[in-house]
């Protein structure tokens, strides 16, 4: 079998997207593998590194140059260059795609209705339930629909922005109380976030906000521990053991996350039996109400009282040396090496199954 490793990509987690490649290549079983890198610029293009037996020395490696020859770096510093191909030339038979690529044109559902038209098995959720569960608008809305408690929010986009400003500020301070969280409706890792206390601030945030999409969810603070349940599974999906994050500030931008890595994660959580088990329960619910397919990360709000509150979910989550997803399986007693081929199974089955549906009648 051959893996096609989509990693880059034209979102504001190109280096988050990065990273993660780097560390599935630690995990894949050379043996039974051929591994074709594509690399995918900031810019859009597309470039085919040289298949990798072995596993990569260290992250830049994977950032390639356009080249007429895929080389590797040797050592870093050194770089890796790749041959620009059209996208429609990574089909082929015997063949995984395995789109390690976070935020839009790559967890949104456009990379998933690609392949869906090249009819590649890939890992992760489909064009569905990577849609939904990127925007989280939409993922809210369904999560209202099967019950599943969520703190106060608001929503609007870019034009009702800029014609009635007022209005809505006034919305978000006649109906949410501050501290207040403004996110894109599209976008992941914190990029673009920001925790306001005041109208000023939050005027600012909307205006940050809106350069990465042009729909916006003002959120209500709440003050409460951040923890997450991996889930692993098509129909039959299954969650691992609660993780918390230990906070020495109320929020963790982009920076905080990934350059300075400050977040610190009590895996598991200490918390009740029971509070796990019903933020278990609420992931699955939250996992098929968006269809998901192959993984995700749901992440929660619990409070000293222990309610639990939904945030979002994640269906393509970081597999960086400190993302809390595949350290959520270690600690339920799944090594990374066998995550690996579980997602690569998984996506081999939901293909199966497809290919088995009468498309015409």
């Amino acid at each position: 079998m051959k893996i096609t490793l989509l990693y880059g990509g034209e979102s504001a987690e190109h280096d988050v997207s990065i990273i993660s490649a780097h560390n599935i290549c630690q995990a894949i079983k050379y043996d039974h593998y051929q591994v074709h890198p594509i690399y995918i610029t900031k810019e859009g293009t597309w470039l085919k590194g040289k298949e990798l037996r072995t596993p990569t020395a260290y992250e830049s490696q994977l950032k390639l140059a356009k080249a007429q020859i895929p080389t590797w770096g040797e050592s870093e510093g050194d770089i890796s260059t790749g041959v620009e191909i059209s996208p429609g030339e990574i089909a082929g038979e015997d063949t995984i795609v395995f789109p390690v690529l976070h935020g839009p044109n790559g967890e949104d559902g456009t990379i998933q209705g690609f392949l869906e038209v090249l009819n590649m098995p890939y890992v992760g959720a489909g064009v569905t339930g990577s849609a939904c569960g990127m925007d989280k608008i939409i993922s809210k809305q369904l999560f209202d629909q099967v019950d599943l408690p969520q703190v106060p929010y608001v929503f609007f986009d870019g034009s009702e922005w800029a014609s009635h400003q007022d209005v809505i500020v006034k919305k978000c301070e006649g109906s949410l109380l501050y501290p207040l969280f403004v996110k894109p409706a599209n976008m992941g890792s914190s990029v673009g976030i920001s925790k306001v206390e005041d109208q000023e601030e939050l005027i600012q945030a909307v205006t940050l906000a809106l350069r990465y999409d042009q729909r916006i969810v003002v959120e209500q603070g709440i003050n409460a521990d951040e923890c997450e349940v991996a889930l692993l599974g098509n129909s039959d999906v299954h969650a691992s053991v609660v993780g918390r994050l230990i906070k020495e500030q109320d929020f963790y931008d982009y920076e905080e996350k990934y350059i300075n890595n400050r977040v610190e994660m009590e895996i598991p959580a200490q918390i009740p039996e029971e509070v796990s088990e019903k933020i278990q329960e609420y992931a699955v619910k939250a996992y098929k109400a968006i269809d998901g397919r192959g993984l995700s990360r749901v992440d929660f709000f619990v409070t000293a009282n222990h309610d639990i509150y939904i945030n979002e979910i994640n269906t393509m989550p970081g597999f960086t040396p400190f993302s809390m997803y595949p350290l959520l399986w270690g600690a339920t007693d799944l090594e990374y090496e066998d995550l690996i081929e579980e997602l690569l199974q998984l996506a081999l089955n939901q293909h199966q199954l497809k290919q088995a549906l009468h498309q015409t009648h």
